[in-house]
Formats: C-alpha cells, sequence, structure tokens
C-alpha cells in the first residue's frame, strides 16, 4: 500500500495529484467525501491538469481536462462534455486508516 496523504491535507472542495512507481492520480474532495481517479483522460490518455494540484473548473464543480476541456463529475468521473461525452475516468480505489490515504501499490 501507497500512503498518498493525511485526508485533511485535502481542502474541501479542491483537488490534489500523486505521483508513484509511474502511476498519477489525483483526489477531489466534495462534500466531505474523497474521490480518487486515475491522471488520464478517457480521449487522448493525456494528464487532465494544467497546473500543479489544479484538476477543477473556475467553479470547483465539475473534473476539466486541460487539454480539451472536457468535464467530468466529481462523484463519479463520467464525462458530462467534450470529445469523450460517455466516458469516463478510471476510479481508484482507496482506503483511510487513522486519517490516512491509501491506495493499492500496484
Amino acid at each position: 500500500m501507497i500512503k498518498l496523504c493525511h485526508i485533511d491535507d485535502i481542502p474541501e472542495d479542491s483537488s490534489k495529484g500523486f505521483e508513484y512507481n509511474d502511476h498519477s492520480l489525483f483526489a477531489v474532495k466534495k462534500d466531505g467525501q474523497l474521490f480518487i481517479y486515475k491522471n488520464s483522460c478517457p480521449h487522448l490518455g493525456v494528464e487532465l491538469n494544467w497546473q500543479e494540484d489544479q484538476f477543477l473548473d473556475m467553479d470547483n464543480a465539475l473534473i476539466q481536462c486541460s487539454t480539451h476541456g472536457a468535464l467530468f463529475l466529481i462523484e463519479d468521473g463520467q464525462c458530462v462534455a467534450g470529445p469523450c461525452l460517455g466516458e469516463q475516468l478510471q476510479t481508484i480505489a482507496y482506503t483511510i486508516e487513522d486519517g490516512m490515504v491509501t491506495v493499492d501499490s500496484r
């Protein structure tokens, strides 16, 4: 298991990126819940962020791909606008133990 961060290191209505073992992930905290996805747009496989830890649109309401502007629901990664409409981001399973967010190291 890989420890990403403490749950409190991700502020509400924000996102944070992570790199480990050639994996690129990001987490979004919304309404006290955490959502973690592979940092890869289903359209071209490019990373979503335009700056470090910047994965959300201007209203912090949707995940946005910086390359083509595709928009994804935070809660399930479903694409709701853009060239990958109907596709979705790859969800990453995680656990929280003693406040630490961990993912499988594979």
